[in-house]
């Protein structure tokens, strides 16, 4: 339930269309649900705007069910992260209004029109093709969060004009989600071409000593780029969630 369901039910009480009863029972749920398996948490809308998102990864298709049944139920929008292909096939046979987004290996699904809230746009960038999987997770979290996503993929530094002709759009972004692996360096270079909010995502991409990722992580918490924060290594989603958050 969000802000504007919840006045509405107020609403509809005060002036007598719903008795107070029918609106115990309406909220009965919050301010979360336990299922057997999960307590569901109803009431995060209310508290931070969007609804709580389902990981997927060490889930089975069963309970990743249980739990969207009970979201849809209570009208939230969905997103599931990190859930495999195989999983995904399940669910979808379940809720066919659900969209699979393989390459983000992400389930959506709006139970209505989603509202566009962000003030501006939000530029997610990808130094190689590799790093796309995890900056996908980070589009469809924006976007799921109301917001206006663009990429801009494969124009890391061992190619530096690559991203020097599209200069223009890193202008425009209002937010910037930088997701590289190997060395980490291309958010810093993007750092300083723009005076924009940019969110560093270090990916597990990369040789040897690159340590799963750990490379490019220290790499960016050490950038010289003041307007650089870093989420975790692979972290698409949290990226998507606070640049969602910078741009409302």
């Amino acid at each position: 339930m969000d802000l504007k369901k919840l006045e509405a039910l107020l609403r509809s009480i005060q002036k007598g269309k719903v008795s107070v009863k029918e609106g115990i029972s309406i909220l009965k749920d919050l301010p979360f649900e336990d299922i057997g398996e999960a307590m569901i948490d109803h009431h995060r809308t209310l508290r931070k705007g969007f609804p709580e998102v389902i990981f997927g990864e060490g889930k089975d298709p069963e309970q990743v069910i249980k739990i969207m049944e009970s979201m849809i139920k209570a009208e939230e929008y969905i997103l599931v992260t990190r859930i495999e292909e195989r999983k995904a096939e399940v669910i979808l046979q379940r809720f066919s209004h659900a969209s699979y987004h393989s390459r983000a290996r992400a389930i959506t699904l709006q139970v209505r029109e989603a509202e566009e809230v962000g003030r501006g746009l939000i530029l997610v960038i990808s130094a190689g093709t590799s790093d796309i999987p995890v900056a996908e997770e980070a589009v469809v979290t924006a976007h799921m969060m109301g917001n206006r996503v663009e990429t801009l993929y494969d124009v890391g530094v061992s190619g530096v004009h690559r991203l020097l002709t599209n200069r223009m759009k890193l202008m425009e972004a209002n937010v910037l989600i930088v997701v590289a692996g190997m060395e980490g360096a291309l958010p810093s270079v993007v750092g300083g071409l723009v005076a924009r909010p940019i969110i560093a995502v270090p990916t597990s991409v990369g040789y040897g000593a690159f340590f799963g990722g750990l490379t490019p992580l220290l790499g960016m918490l050490n950038s010289c780029a003041s307007n650089v924060a870093v989420v975790n290594i692979d972290n698409g989603f949290g990226a998507g969630y606070v640049a969602s958050l910078i741009n409302q």
